[in-house]
């Protein structure tokens, strides 16, 4: 039986083992000139060296009918990566989308959309082969980076030591002071001018005076908002529920969570117990692949996780998502003696042919038990032989295959 709850947060991730969605940076040009690829294309910027000026252009795809027979094609081609050589020798700026595919190859567009030639490809690639082939390297990295971090988010937990909350300073620097515009001559000489100097100078300071006052607006409710912050996590968590409950929800929001995460949470009347269920993402949510580069390649290649691995990663990172939600607790919420932190995925049921939840695991821990953790060794911690040092209820194979539990409760 599925616990019910009356308060939910819905964590955004903060980062997406997306592939094809990870935007690449890329500057190639000759000096006072770059292309720049990015995630919203790529915007180049050409400039006159040492003078400090600089413009922007666009390049559009060559135009001409869109079909001429294959030696129309091949002259509309070969006429495009002519004009791309000669823009790129100038200095032009380019606007193109660089995109990495599901199996690493790397793909070439122009910006509504239309795949650049091959011979385009191949002006682009000898001009920016060496960045192309750096920012790649770096992307690779960043995949695999983030497919380790599912195992390793318990290590990011904050000691209990961590309670409270350091007010932030407000970051918007004011308007520049308000500089009235010189007279001249003709101010002294003209008094039509002179007026029209004066009411300009008055328009200026109106328009510099309500600025700063909305400035100032901005900051004292920002003040205001971080003091009652700092008191509802110095004083209110110990006693008041709504203290309590956002406090929670303030610090689980800002986790950077590797996936959309649904967690249901309600005190005990006490306060000093709380009960949480975690939507916990399916095995096959999960990446199932790392990632290389070939030495001579401007490519990646992905090497398929084994079951077992991925079935490894899976069990450490559902048993890290409870570990990290734990650490909150316990650190923000110093009245909280006891936690129940269960999860549990969505999968089909045969029965009715919908959807049921089925609880992973179930587990209730002491605040006495988690003071024995020892967070300056987060890094050598296994989540999972950690969740097992408390009251724990799980049906899990050595390899992470888990089968259906009933959930504890708290009393």
């Amino acid at each position: 039986m599925a616990f019910r709850f009356q308060r939910r947060i819905r964590l955004a991730p903060g980062v997406r083992l997306n592939l094809s969605k990870r935007g690449l940076g890329l500057s190639v040009g000759p000096r006072g000139a770059s292309l720049s690829m990015g995630p919203g294309g790529v915007h180049g910027h050409a400039g006159v060296p040492g003078t400090g000026l600089a413009y922007r252009r666009k390049l559009t795809a060559g135009g001409g009918p869109r079909r001429r027979g294959v030696a129309g094609a091949a002259a509309t081609e070969s006429g495009n990566a002519a004009a791309l050589e000669a823009r790129l020798a100038e200095g032009e700026t380019l606007a193109l989308q660089l995109d990495v595919g599901e199996g690493g190859q790397v793909g070439y567009f122009h910006t509504d959309g239309k795949p650049l030639s091959s011979p385009e490809v191949r002006v682009l690639r000898r001009h920016a082969e060496d960045s192309i082939r750096e920012q790649l390297r770096a992307h690779c990295e960043r995949l695999n980076a983030d497919l380790d971090r599912l195992g390793r988010l318990h290590e990011e937990t904050p000691p209990l030591e961590s309670r409270g909350y350091a007010m932030r300073d407000f970051d918007e620097p004011p308007p520049p002071p308000f500089q009235p515009q010189p007279s001249d001559w003709r101010h002294v000489l003209w008094s039509p001018a002179r007026r029209r100097l004066e009411e300009e100078n008055r328009r200026r300071r109106a328009e510099f005076d309500e600025q700063y006052r909305a400035w100032e607006w901005r900051k004292a409710e920002h003040d205001a908002a971080e003091f009652s912050r700092h008191l509802r996590e110095s004083d209110g968590v110990w006693d008041d529920p709504d203290a309590m409950e956002q406090t929670l929800r303030e610090r689980l929001e800002e986790i950077d969570w590797p996936r959309e995460t649904l967690i249901d949470f309600d005190l005990g009347s006490d306060v000093r117990t709380i009960a949480i269920d975690v939507d916990l993402p399916c095995e096959e949510e999960m990446p199932d692949r790392y990632w290389g580069m070939p030495p001579k390649q401007l490519r990646l290649t992905p090497r398929k996780l084994s079951a077992t691995r991925q079935r490894e990663l899976y069990r450490d990172h559902v048993h890290g998502i409870a570990f990290r939600v734990l650490g909150a607790v316990f650190a923000r919420l110093p009245a909280v003696e006891e936690a129940r932190v269960s999860g549990y995925r969505q999968i089909a049921d045969p029965a009715t042919g919908g959807q049921r939840d089925q609880y992973l695991f179930s587990v209730k821990v002491s605040r006495v038990q988690w003071e024995r953790i020892h967070f300056d060794c987060l890094d050598q911690l296994d989540p999972v032989a950690s969740m097992e040092a408390f009251t724990l209820r799980r049906d899990m194979t050595k390899t992470g295959i888990f089968r259906d539990i009933e959930p504890l409760k708290l009393v």
